[in-house]
């Protein structure tokens, strides 16, 4: 059945700056979306998928960006719409759930109040018929004690609660257009799998058409009907979605395409290099495979060496006051944890959103003080520090931040906060060879010296995530805890960031705690696998063994739900 058209770009084209300097990034695109359709973007970061997507919402800033063609949305062109018209649009009629919850979500309001606004202001609802959708959309997203979120800030809940909260407010209004930027970014896949299965029902429910856009080709193969590629601003490639991912003998015709399709990490091989978009364009790539013996001999050199971390019953307890007369509630976030990091590896850390990996990582850091246990880092206790101590301590250990635009200070210069922790520590003689120091650093990552001079806001994630690791290694550390740290990238940079990051540890000698959501990067990333659930630990042990013969039910349920759609 022929479905009637619902948006339709025709040669769109924006651009960024003044008359003089004014730089174009979106380079005359077309495309639609049929109504109760489900489209997917991919490409690289950069190339254009969150700032066509903010131009469909006319959220891109008006001083500073000039958009020319037609975005014609239910017959009117969103292009000329004045902010008005555009914000009884927004929310209501198109609705979007944005790539970074900690930046999108307002950190001064409680969640449930986040809710409330938009039904209040688009439903005309009563605040407590507001309430009353706000928890029942929240039970809808999977949210665990709703009513505990409704009245939380944002800063009070784990990365992948705050994006449910963001769907949750999405959806509200049942739009007809919902644009999904990256929508599972922060989730762990069985909350993944279980939000791509709401944002289905949803569209059978209401008729609703969805932007879908991601890094996970795996994931993109399994939800949407068409698939749009992009490269460097143009769309290079528009296919159904069976025939791009080949699951009926086609497959895809550009070679930037299938050059993309072959950056995701295998799990059911593991490669010593991923192949990169770059890699694979010059035909540099030569695929070799790590074999059990190689692993074996790497594991007994880093094996029979003294731990460099050693984690022995160690708690973290947050209490709340649940009343005047009531006694206090306890939420065990790290509940008797014991394990050992050893000088060369990598200890990959997963486990659902909010089972404590985030919070376990904190604590090893001394960002956050264990309730009981002992930490030691090269056999001396680090849990009774003074702050100098500290200080030196913080040098050593490193922390590659999960959202790395909320991690940057948006007034500085990219140079600027590079210089700034190097300067504190005393890395580095004087101002210019500081500096020099930084562009070399930037070059390392695969930035050029122009990023020295350029803000947070002028970068994509994956540059943002590049500038972080940079400012990760100028501290000269030993151990690198990686919290989500490639979660927010798409797929080609998140190869070159992984391959980046094993490049450094030969490079330095670093010793990484790898924590992510996606099972598929840390199987490659990872020497030992930690599996973490509800504050505990569910399995330890060799991370090929736990994917080829998971012992728990628990990492059963997570290795399962790993998307195998490619």
């Amino acid at each position: 059945m022929e479905r009637n058209t619902l948006l339709q770009v025709l040669n769109l084209s924006i651009s960024f700056g003044s008359t003089k300097t004014r730089v174009e990034v979106i380079h005359g695109i077309s495309f639609e979306i049929k109504e109760n359709e489900i489209l997917g973007v991919v490409g690289e970061s950069g190339s254009g998928k969150s700032v066509t997507s903010m131009a469909l919402m006319g959220l891109l800033p008006k001083k500073t960006s000039h958009v020319t063609g037609k975005i014609n949305f239910q017959g009117r062109n969103i292009v000329l719409e004045k902010e008005k018209r555009l914000q009884k649009i927004r929310g209501k009629d198109i609705a979007m759930i944005f790539q970074e919850p900690m930046s999108a979500l307002n950190p001064s309001m409680k969640c449930g109040n986040q809710v409330c606004e938009i039904l209040q202001h688009h439903l005309k609802l009563s605040y407590s018929e507001a309430k009353k959708e706000s928890l029942r959309l929240f039970e809808r997203v999977k949210l665990p004690r709703p009513n505990a979120i409704f009245s939380s800030y944002p800063h009070q809940i784990s990365g992948g609660q705050m994006q449910r909260v963001m769907i949750a407010i999405a959806i509200a209004c049942k739009p007809k257009l919902l644009i999904a930027d990256e929508p599972t970014t922060a989730l762990d896949v069985t909350v993944q799998k279980e939000i791509i299965l709401l944002l289905k029902d949803l569209q059978k429910e209401t008729g609703m058409s969805l932007l879908f856009i991601s890094h996970d080709l795996a994931l993109v193969s399994e939800i949407v009907d068409r698939v749009i590629v992009m490269y460097k601003g143009d769309v290079v490639e528009t296919e159904i979605s069976s025939k791009l991912f080949n699951k009926d003998g086609l497959g895809p015709k550009d070679e930037y395409t299938k050059a993309l399709l072959a950056s995701r990490p295998k799990l059911s091989k593991r490669l010593l290099k991923l192949p990169t978009i770059a890699s694979l364009k010059d035909k540099s790539f030569q695929p070799r495979e790590v074999t059990a013996q190689e692993r074996a001999i790497k594991h007994k050199k880093i094996y029979t060496r003294a731990p460099l971390l050693e984690v022995f019953n160690l708690r973290k307890e947050y209490y709340s006051n649940a009343g005047v007369f009531n006694a206090k509630s306890v939420v065990r976030a790290v509940n008797d944890i014991s394990f050992s990091v050893f000088e060369g590896e990598t200890m990959g850390l997963v486990g659902e959103s909010g089972c404590g990996k985030s919070t376990l990582g904190k604590v090893l850091l001394q960002l956050e003080k264990a309730t009981s246990g002992s930490i030691k880092y090269r056999g001396k206790e680090i849990t009774s520090l003074d702050s100098s101590e500290l200080r030196v301590l913080r040098k050593e250990i490193q922390l590659i931040f999960q959202d790395p635009y909320s991690s940057l200070n948006p007034r500085l210069l990219i140079g600027e906060s590079l210089i700034e922790p190097m300067a504190v520590h005393k890395i580095g003689d004087s101002k210019r060879n500081r500096k020099e120091r930084v562009i070399r650093l930037l070059q390392r990552v695969g930035l050029d010296e122009s990023y020295y001079h350029r803000y947070p806001h002028e970068l994509s994630g994956g540059q943002r995530q590049r500038v972080g690791i940079a400012r990760t290694i100028a501290m000269e550390p030993k151990l690198v805890i990686c919290d989500e740290s490639v979660s927010a990238l798409d797929i080609s940079v998140q190869a070159q960031v992984l391959n980046l990051l094993n490049e450094l540890k030969n490079d330095f000698g670093f010793t990484y705690i790898f924590i992510s959501h996606d099972l598929a990067v840390v199987k490659y990333m990872a020497d030992q696998l930690l599996v973490m659930s509800a504050g505990k630990i569910e399995e330890l042990g060799d991370a090929d063994e736990i994917y080829a013969n998971p012992t728990k039910e628990y990492t059963k349920k997570l290795i399962a739900a790993i998307p195998r759609g490619i």
